[in-house]
Formats: C-alpha cells, sequence, structure tokens
C-alpha cells in the first residue's frame, strides 16, 4: 500500500496509461479492419476478445521482448506478417461491393487480430516495461487501463468505415507501413539501414506501398468472378 502512496509510482502509471493511447493507434485500426467483415452482433465480440488478448499479450510480451528483439530476422519475419495481413485485409474489403455481403468467421478475426497486435507490440512493450521500471503491479494496471481505450478506438474505426470506404484504404496502408518500419528494424539490417539512413524512411513507405499495390490487384482478380459470364 505504500508503493500506491508515492508521487513516483502515479508518475509511472500516467506514463505508461500515456504511452498505451499513442501507441494502441495501429491496434485499433486492425481490429476494427479484421472486426468489419463480421455480422453486426459479433463486431462487439471480435473488439471485446481482441482488445482484451491484446492487452494480455502485451503483458506477456513486455517479459521478454529484449530477448525477442535480439533475435535476428524475427521483424523480418514479424513485418512480412504484417504486409500479409495488410493487403489480405484491404482484398476482403473488395468482397464487400456486391449485393450480399459475405461475413468472415469470429476466430479468424480474433486470430488475425493476436497476430497483428503481436508483432506490432514488440516494439511497443519496451517503452511501457521501461516507464514501469520492473513493476509488474505498475505494467498490469497501465495496460489494463488501456482495453477500454483500445475499444473505444477500435468502435470508432468502424464506424467510420462504414461511414467513410476510404479510411480502409488508410488503415491497410497503416499497416503495411509499420510492417516495413518492423522490417528495416531487423538486427540484420542495422548495418546496412546505418550506412543507408534513407533505408529508414524508406522502408514503412515501401511497405505501405506494397500493401495498396497487393490489395488493389487482389481486388481486381476477384472483380470478374462476381460478374455473370454472357
Amino acid at each position: 500500500m505504500e508503493l500506491l502512496q508515492t508521487a513516483e509510482f502515479w508518475l509511472g502509471l500516467l506514463k505508461i496509461i500515456w504511452i498505451n493511447i499513442i501507441l494502441s493507434g495501429d491496434n485499433a485500426v486492425v481490429i476494427a479492419l479484421a472486426a468489419r467483415s463480421l455480422p453486426p452482433d459479433q463486431q462487439k465480440k471480435a473488439v471485446l476478445f481482441g482488445s482484451g488478448a491484446a492487452v494480455v499479450l502485451r503483458i506477456a510480451l513486455t517479459l521478454v521482448a529484449v530477448q525477442l528483439l535480439a533475435m535476428p530476422y524475427l521483424q523480418i519475419v514479424g513485418g512480412a506478417l504484417l504486409l500479409w495481413i495488410g493487403t489480405q485485409l484491404l482484398a476482403e474489403d473488395g468482397e464487400d461491393e456486391g449485393e450480399e455481403k459475405e461475413y468472415g468467421s469470429l476466430m479468424a478475426a480474433v486470430r488475425t487480430i493476436l497476430i497483428a497486435d503481436l508483432v506490432m507490440s514488440l516494439d511497443n512493450v519496451i517503452a511501457v516495461a521501461a516507464a514501469a521500471k520492473g513493476s509488474m503491479l505498475l505494467l498490469i494496471l497501465g495496460l489494463a487501463i488501456s482495453i477500454p481505450l483500445v475499444i473505444f478506438g477500435s468502435t470508432l474505426m468502424i464506424r467510420l468505415m462504414e461511414r467513410f470506404p476510404v479510411v480502409v484504404t488508410f488503415g491497410a496502408a497503416l499497416i503495411g507501413w509499420v510492417g516495413g518500419e518492423t522490417i528495416v528494424s531487423d538486427q540484420v539490417l542495422a548495418p546496412l539501414v546505418q550506412n543507408a539512413h534513407w533505408l529508414h524512411q524508406a522502408g514503412p513507405a515501401l511497405g505501405a506501398a506494397l500493401v495498396l499495390l497487393l490489395g488493389r490487384w487482389l481486388q481486381q482478380g476477384q472483380a470478374p468472378e462476381d460478374t455473370p459470364a454472357p
């Protein structure tokens, strides 16, 4: 109880909450993109399950984040996964343009959310762990408080995507951006990035462009199937 009465504790808690507010934006986008393919009655379940599981995952990742980031090629693989997820989510958006919308499954949406959050959280949890300064209580409290923020952000993004379809494109591009950024952050590429600083900016941009190009290409490949043969 003495810990709760110290200014250092509350300052650390505020730092963690603020970090999560800043870093939860991309997670909210992923959750919204994955959940929007579900029937309306299952969207809330996907947001709740995805947000809760994502926060629990972050707590677990914080304990091993430094060791994980030291593993070569891990961020390259993780970044490639994000590029694939962004491409698939954008391609699925093209399926909504027909007269009848085909809904996805709840488990598939939650699985997509968890995979994306696993990769996105590798860098983020280091900042949270630094603010917690080894206090597991601070870590759990800060992340638990961030759950409503992620849920609110995801729900808002779903509504925006339904009203303004172009938001889906921006969301997929954001996932591609994070994917490219993750790839160029791998320690194997560190010497190359240090010698060519432009790669640090070009990597995320190329990731976003790749997701948009492949996603639109897959959309066009699906279009003829919806057109009745003469």
